[in-house]
């Protein structure tokens, strides 16, 4: 699974990870727009939750998830990139593993200090990546999501990689941490 802030560099990662290790990267987003294009009841279910513009509730986002990890290309090993995002999707994830038979071998936090991620975005030049729409993303990041820092550390699977750093280098550490997990 990867960890990390928003713009810490998560999905070019992720790609870069699945491909080097053979599994398919797995990324939230991807899921629900997947599920909604396969027409599915719950394929249905999510797109009438984004029609209405409300966020999918962690129990359908439980499904999704248990879903895309029951089909075959995961049966070998996967890499999670946005779900988790609270301490209770991640007691919930522990459940849909287990009942599965599979397991997390390492979370990977992509580290990066504030600054860099503010200016990351900020080059991107989105229109709604402006200074004060970034550093609340960030916020809501560190009371959400962070806390599974220290949840995942406890288990012993978190593994701390420097992401302030080539694109290369950060794929060669994670990498590195992942084989030996």
């Amino acid at each position: 699974m990867l960890l990390g802030a928003p713009g810490s560099g998560k999905g070019t990662q992720a790609e870069r990870l699945a491909a080097s290790l053979g599994v398919p990267a797995i990324s939230t987003g991807e899921l629900l727009r997947q599920a909604v294009a396969r027409g599915t009841e719950l394929g249905s279910r999510v797109a009438a939750i984004l029609a209405s513009g409300r966020l999918v509730d962690d129990e359908l986002m439980a499904d999704v998830v248990r879903d895309r990890l029951d089909q075959a290309d995961a049966a070998g090993g996967f890499l999670l990139d946005g779900y988790p995002r609270t301490p209770s999707q991640a007691e919930t994830l522990a459940g849909l593993l287990e009942s599965a038979g599979k397991r997390l071998d390492s979370v990977v936090l992509l580290d990066v200090p504030e600054d860099v991620l503010v200016r990351r975005a900020l080059a991107r030049r989105r229109e709604d990546d402006r200074d004060e729409v970034i550093r609340e993303r960030l916020r809501i990041y560190r009371e959400k999501t962070e806390p599974l820092i220290g949840f995942y550390e406890k288990q012993g699977l978190l593994v701390r990689i420097d992401g302030n750093r080539p694109m290369g280098e950060v794929t060669d550490g994670a990498l590195a941490a992942l084989r030996r997990n």
